[in-house]
């Protein structure tokens, strides 16, 4: 990813992000766009040259398609490869593109020696969590909430 695109990226993608809480997490909007605020200033502290997070333009017949964004996380059960976001614009979506992406990522997980790929996807997005299934993810944690 070029400067130029990060610049476009970021916001579109931190907005995405608060979106996404709202919308399948059941988060209010003020909460949602202050936490989206805060997760992407604190992990991406140097913008698109934070070591250890590594940002991809999707790219289709030569134009951009959508973004990846991945990182190596370490903790408690060991390192990963973490997949933050995935995105693929509407108009290229159903062209295979979120799967190679995918792909790409296990590759890149094997050749940085890191035993896996782990990612967090809210669980109204059935289509990720479809794709994510048929390329052989698993659940290994489900959090759940009523509101009362």
């Amino acid at each position: 990813m070029s400067e130029q695109e990060y610049a476009v990226w970021g916001p579109a993608a931190q907005a995405g992000y608060a979106a996404d809480m709202i919308a399948n997490g059941g988060v209010a909007e003020e909460i949602a766009h202050a936490k989206a605020e805060k997760d992407f200033a604190t992990l991406l502290s140097e913008g698109i040259g934070t070591p250890g997070h590594w940002l991809y333009t999707i790219v289709e017949d030569g134009d951009p398609a959508g973004e990846l964004w991945l990182a190596e996380r370490g903790g408690d059960l060991g390192k990963s490869l973490f997949v933050y976001d995935v995105h693929v614009r509407e108009e290229r979506r159903g062209r295979g593109l979120g799967r190679a992406a995918m792909v790409f990522a296990e590759e890149e997980a094997r050749r940085r020696g890191l035993p896996n790929v782990a990612l967090n996807v809210f669980g109204g997005n059935e289509v990720a969590r479809g794709l994510y299934r048929s390329l052989g993810y698993r659940e290994s944690a489900v959090w759940m909430v009523k509101d009362v």
